[in-house]
Formats: C-alpha cells, structure tokens, sequence
C-alpha cells in the first residue's frame, strides 16, 4: 500500500500513539504527529525508526490547552486520530484539572479538523466513559454511558464528558460539513514499549516489579494489547461500518492477584518480588484518605466489569493478542527499557 494519505495523530509521543504511528507508516500513510515540545522529536523519531521506515513522518506543535498550531497542524490531512488526553497516575485535588482539558482539548482539535475538512476523525475515549456508575452486573456495550452525575472519579467524568461534547459537537454540523466520527473506547492498555516513556495503564505492571506494592488489594482490570487499540484505530479509518459508531475495545477481565500470580511465576528466581499478600478492602478505603494513588482504585473495590465486544470484533475485524502473552511482554519491556 502507497497511498500517501495524510493522518494527523495528536499525542504523538504517547504510549498508544506511538504504535499507531508505526502500523499507519508500514500501511504507506503519511503522518503527522503533534506534539507540546518539540525537544520530544528527535527522540521520538530514533524510536520509530528502531521500529519502522519514518521517512514520511512529520510533527506539527499543537498543545490541548491553547488554539495556537491547530490549524497549520491539519492542513492538508485527510484523516484525524485523536489521541492526546490527560490520563493521570494520581488523583487530582480538583476534577477540573482533568476534565477542562479532555472536553476542550478534543473540541479545540475536531474544530481544526472541520476547517481543514478531513473526512474522517477517530478519537480515543475508554471504556472509563462507559461503565462508571452504573450496575456493574450488567455486560456493557457501547450503548451505555457512564452516569456523571455518581461519584465516579475525576478521569471517567472527563472522558464521558469529552467523549460526549465530540459526539455533539459533530452532529451539530451541518451535514455537508460535517466529518464522520468514530470512537474507539479501550480498557487499560498493556503491551511493549516503542519509547521509554510509559503510560498511566503501565502502572498496573510497574508498580508490582517496583515494590511499590505491599499487597493486593480487591480489583481488577478490563485488559487489552497496545497493538490491538492501535490497530483498532488504523482500522476504523477505513472501515465502511465505523462512522458514527463507538467500540468497545477490550480483550478480557483479569483480577489483580492473577495478575499478580502470573507475573511472580514468570520472574521466579529474578531478584524481583513480586508480591501475593492480599490487602483487605477496608483497609484499603483507610490508606486511601492517605495516599492519592489508593484514592483512584476505591471506587474498583470488588467489582467485576464485563464488556461486550461484538461490534469491534464484527466491523473492524479485531482479533486481539492473547492476555497472557501481553502480559509477559509488558513485564520484559519494562525490565528492557530499565524502568524498574
């Protein structure tokens, strides 16, 4: 394939964003990336270069919180993937901090887009936006919305609301200058790195090899492969059934004590001690007036979240890598780029 489209990726130099830069190259797309500091490129490129041919890789400053390099950033593109979002690794005193960002920073990005008439935007939510506050009995689908008016925490509130002012925003537009729109919701996203820096999701991984953790609380988390969120989104710039659609995209559910298990058996005899103890939940809602960290994973005590991934696996053709396998390779990139 050499077709040489042109697909702006904001958030270049993040963990999702870094995969679904390499799969747009191999495909023959031109990209351009956005990032807030341009002392980020030269790093970024020799990582994609390790990984890829970035000779039609190009970067654009454009940064959430202001209007200025919007425009020159989607000049000429065909597509838009929205990428760039505050994804925090402890809870922030004020909501606000989250949600401003998120909910203006997608609208300040899809009203450039709009000017430069790109045909089609996919946009990276999660599944945060889909859950939160509701029956946890249930299996979710993407006709669910996380309930804002609960207590939810300030992440899923801002990715419901942003998610929910694009949808608006879009269908507020006349149709003959209206893009399609598609969203792409993933669970806590696993995989190798390209680039040393880490995401939020890689916490989760991070802090048992780090001895971060004394003990496993009662949670668990809707896992999926990095590389599998990134080619859900190469997917559904294409795909005739994606506009106007949401997917769910999530492999499966994992407690965090298997985890925990899995992890400890693959590094036995290493000096990482991964811990098995288990922390109580009462415990847990103590440490938490105490600990920023603890204080996002409370309202995850003890629940178990289903999601249905019919529509993903149907009109993208998704089929994801194997949970055990994504894992492990988590657990050795992280030991290979030295982060713990």
């Amino acid at each position: 394939m050499d077709n040489k489209d042109l697909v702006v990726v904001t958030g270049a130099s993040g963990f999702i964003a870094q995969h679904t830069i390499k799969i747009l190259l191999e495909k023959g797309y031109a990209v351009r990336g956005t990032v807030r500091d341009l002392g980020r490129i030269e790093r970024l490129t020799a990582s994609l270069a390790g990984q890829c041919d970035v000779t039609n890789l190009s970067f654009a400053k454009a940064d959430l919180s202001t209007d200025e390099g919007w425009d020159t950033a989607l000049s000429g593109a065909k597509y838009l993937l929205h990428m760039a979002s505050p994804l925090p690794v402890e809870q922030p005193e004020d909501e606000d901090e989250l949600i401003i960002p998120a909910r203006d920073g997608a609208l300040r990005a899809l009203k450039a887009a709009v000017a430069a008439q790109v045909s089609r935007i996919v946009m990276t939510s999660s599944i945060a936006s889909v859950s939160g506050g509701l029956d946890t009995t249930a299996t979710f689908d993407e006709s669910h919305w996380s309930d804002v008016t609960q207590d939810i925490g300030p992440y899923p509130k801002s990715k419901t609301i942003a998610e929910r002012a694009a949808w608006d925003y879009i269908n507020s537009l006349p149709e003959d200058n209206r893009p399609e729109l598609v969203m792409i919701n993933p669970g806590f996203v696993l995989g190798p790195l390209i680039d040393p820096d880490t995401s939020a999701s890689h916490e989760v991984v991070r802090r048992l090899l780090s001895g971060q953790v004394p003990g496993i609380p009662d949670i668990g988390f809707s896992l999926v492969d990095v590389r599998d969120v990134a080619v859900a989104h190469v997917a559904a710039l294409t795909a005739d059934e994606a506009p106007g659609n949401r997917y769910i995209c999530v492999t499966g559910y994992r407690d965090y004590y298997d985890i925990a298990k899995q992890v400890h058996t693959h590094l036995a005899g290493s000096d990482f001690k991964v811990p098995l103890r288990r922390i109580p939940s009462w415990l847990v809602r103590i440490l938490a007036n105490f600990n920023p960290t603890l204080k996002l994973i409370v309202p995850r005590l003890g629940q178990v979240s289903q999601f249905d991934t019919t529509r993903i696996r149907q009109d993208l053709q998704w089929q994801p890598i194997d949970l055990d396998t994504s894992l492990i390779e988590t657990v050795d990139s992280l030991i290979e780029h030295k982060i713990v």
